[in-house]
């Protein structure tokens, strides 16, 4: 290499770096990229993590006990009695208060060394008031000291306290969430192959009139070319989350609304695999059959099709994994499967639910991975 070669060749490798460092500067500022917070949050983020990684597998059966007593807000009338009760007890240190008035709670009889909660119960309202925690002691014992909330005394008259404890029994079991999650998954897998099926279907004839070795060079020929290249390539542009709302909206939602969206959108995408495959064939088996005086049907079914099977089939065996990862996140708005159990859990903050899911897609999607990629291996 001559030394001006040379020069040259680290002037342009210069002049890149002198402009690509203005650009990630800019690209930095613009992304609001700050490692500091990143660091310092990362406390925030530790216990989703580690919910994460715990996924609601097994569970025993939830077992709830629930007592209730009264009390009068404010003090206007006479004392309520509290309701007759077999069993645990609750006993308040008075049952007519006005606002702002202490209240000492205790309990008897209850399971031992169980946490529990107060709620209080707004006569004519319907919900809870204030959740606060407790647990009883070894002999069943508990004692609270709260006072009464400000919306009792508002509304007056004679509210409820509610005492309840909750704790497992029984066996091991699969959780509630595991069976709610096969349930979508399969759901999810069987949405997801109606969708290239229907979509395999419809791509596999406009593939040809998208493959420009097949079409002839006349005027409508290549008509047809432009027209179909073109709706692969806005079909592709539309992002499934919006073909998705759209169908919920037209048929509501479901995962019917997730396999049209997914259709179209499959359309699309292995109409283009499949033309560029087509266009990619030997042209000598075309060029023998022409040359016998074969009309265009004759060619492409003896030398197209026969040459396009491998890599069609592949391309299809490939998306139906693709349709799998995307319906998870069509559920997201309405199209079905477990994508939407999957935005219940998390806005629920029901972490170890969601994991369960995440987990799922995580194994179906490798599953399908590796059985589609030795399809492949096989056909092409």
């Amino acid at each position: 290499m001559s030394e001006r070669s040379f020069y040259v060749r680290w002037g342009r490798y210069l002049v890149l770096i002198a402009l690509a460092i203005p650009l990630y500067i800019w690209s930095w500022r613009t992304a609001d990229i700050n490692l500091i917070d990143l660091v310092q949050g990362a406390p925030k983020a530790r216990p989703i993590i580690s919910d994460l990684v715990r996924p609601s597998l097994l569970a025993r059966e939830r077992v709830t006990l629930s007592v209730s007593t009264v009390v009068r807000v404010p003090c206007d009338g006479p004392a309520p009695e509290p309701p007759a009760a077999e069993g645990p007890t609750v006993s308040l240190s008075a049952t007519c208060l006005n606002a702002r008035d202490p209240l000492v709670v205790s309990g008897s009889g209850f399971r031992p060394n169980t946490p529990g909660r107060l709620y209080w119960r707004v006569a004519g309202l319907e919900g809870r008031l204030r959740d606060e925690p407790f647990e009883t002691d070894a002999q069943g014992r508990f004692t609270v000291q709260t006072d009464i909330p400000p919306l009792l005394a508002q509304q007056g008259g004679v509210h409820a306290l509610d005492v309840e404890l909750k704790w497992e029994a029984g066996t091991l079991r699969p959780s509630e969430t595991l069976r709610t999650t096969v349930d979508k998954m399969i759901e999810t897998v069987f949405l997801a192959l109606m969708a290239t099926t229907f979509g395999g279907l419809v791509a596999v004839p406009l593939s040809f009139l998208g493959a420009r070795n097949i079409m002839p060079a006349t005027l409508w020929g290549n008509t047809l070319y432009v027209a179909v290249r073109s709706f692969f390539n806005t079909a592709r542009s539309i992002e499934p989350l919006i073909l998705a709302t759209i169908f919920a909206i037209w048929v509501g939602f479901g995962p019917f609304a997730g396999v049209l969206a997914l259709s179209v959108h499959t359309i699309a995408s292995l109409g283009k695999l499949y033309s560029e495959a087509a266009e990619n064939i030997d042209p000598g088996p075309i060029e023998a059959i022409r040359s016998t005086g074969a009309n265009e049907w004759q060619v492409i079914w003896y030398g197209v099709v026969p040459q396009i099977v491998p890599p069609y089939v592949s391309f299809t065996v490939y998306h139906w994994d693709i349709n799998v990862r995307m319906s998870t996140i069509i559920g997201f708005v309405g199209g079905g499967g477990i994508g939407l159990e999957l935005q219940r859990w998390i806005n629920q903050l029901q972490w170890n639910s969601a994991a369960t899911a995440v987990w799922a897609i995580v194994l179906v999607v490798s599953a399908m991975d590796y059985a589609s990629a030795i399809v492949r291996e096989r056909l092409v």
